[in-house]
């Protein structure tokens, strides 16, 4: 059997209850084992064009069972568009500053091996043996506060500009991404998403919508949740299960 039919994923979108446009993207690949979820930033038409462009790059990438490989590429593909978005998109629209951008989360998978590759504060969370563990560190004011200042998660959350990213793609022109691999097992599932669908729940809230029996459900429930509060922002995720 082919290892990669044995991973299911279901993907969605919202704009959610207060914007009328939606900047965010996602792709699910479970056949060539690739998701990706991509936030925008820089209005709806520059924000929506980021993260559009980020996952129609990634899907014209070939597949292949050299996990090392994929990540290479995903990783090149990354910093050419960065370069694209932050100095000739910037020139074309004629401000001193990037004027489009957008976070990213990808995951790969390859037999019993995962990578995970980011920038931003969209996130991938694993559920295992009933518990929640978050793959992804944000690059936000606010981690870098927790990080640098110690300051408490509460503390940090009070700061004005907290949500304010550290590292996107296209916000400047050296693009930092962070890589994680990890070896995944049999039942266990895997949440991308965008802050907007995190921000709106509970670490006791996503566990037990990634408990339900399958990606879909998991993903019914997690935007049943989401959208029965504000939902100020866009929300977007990929669950994934071996």
């Amino acid at each position: 059997m082919d290892l990669l039919s044995a991973w299911r994923s279901h993907a969605r979108t919202d704009p959610g209850k207060v914007r009328s446009h939606n900047e965010d993207a996602f792709l699910a690949l479970p056949e060539r084992g690739l998701w990706v979820v991509a936030d925008g930033m820089g209005g709806h038409q520059n924000g929506a064009l980021a993260s559009r462009l980020i996952v129609e790059h990634l899907a014209e990438l070939p597949g292949g069972s050299d996990l090392d490989r994929r990540v290479q590429q995903v990783r090149r593909t990354l910093h050419l568009l960065n370069r694209r978005l932050s100095r000739e998109l910037t020139l074309i629209s004629g401000q001193p500053e990037p004027v489009m951008g957008s976070t990213v989360v990808v995951l790969l998978v390859e037999e019993d091996r995962a990578a995970c590759i980011w920038a931003g504060d969209s996130r991938c969370y694993l559920w295992r043996s009933g518990g929640l563990y978050q793959i992804t560190r944000d690059h936000s004011l606010r981690q870098q506060l927790i990080d640098e200042r110690q300051l408490s998660p509460e503390q940090a959350a009070a700061h004005p500009s907290a949500h304010a990213l550290t590292r996107a793609v296209g916000a400047s022109e050296d693009l930092a991404l962070d890589v994680v691999e990890f070896n995944v097992y049999p039942g266990d599932t895997l949440l991308l998403c965008s802050d907007g669908l995190y921000q709106s729940l509970s670490g006791s809230e996503l566990g037990s919508a990634l408990n339900r029996p399958s990606p879909q459900l998991a993903l019914e429930r997690l935007f049943e949740q989401a959208l029965a509060g504000p939902a100020r922002d866009n929300l977007s995720a990929v669950v994934i299960r071996r």
